[in-house]
């Protein structure tokens, strides 16, 4: 997959310390909305969200044999951007702490989660926004 290249605006809009939505479309078709930090890795098309093996939103990833549809949708007054793409979830120790680290830079560093850490991933293949 070819690197998505987002604006200048939309690059200083994503790093700056906001929360977002995440929307996973679950296997019945309802949505399952919950707030969120996340990060993105334009080099690979790539949200990060780290979150804990308990959730709500990493249980629907992990029990689904295939990845669900999730977007990510951060707004400010008049900007916002949303990130379209499958999700899966992973406890995979070097993506966590890739996730960790990330978050950690764009926010604050997160609780220590252990073992029950998790991250979602979320591929890229559409972006939407208005950066006003």
């Amino acid at each position: 997959m070819a690197e998505i290249t987002l604006s200048s605006e939309n690059m200083e809009f994503v790093t700056e310390r906001h929360l977002a939505s995440l929307t996973i479309v679950t296997p019945s078709g309802r949505p399952h909305v919950t707030p969120v930090g996340f990060t993105w890795d334009q080099k690979e098309n790539l949200i990060r969200i780290i979150t804990w093996a308990g959730s709500t939103k990493a249980k629907l990833l992990d029990r689904s044999p295939e990845p669900l549809r999730a977007a990510v949708c951060q707004v400010d007054g008049g900007r916002w951007i949303t990130f379209e793409g499958n999700a899966t979830v992973t406890g995979d120790p070097e993506r966590c702490e890739q996730g960790t680290s990330r978050y950690a830079e764009r926010y604050s560093p997160p609780k220590d989660r252990g073992e029950d850490r998790r991250v979602i991933e979320i591929h890229v293949d559409r972006i939407l926004g208005r950066n006003t």
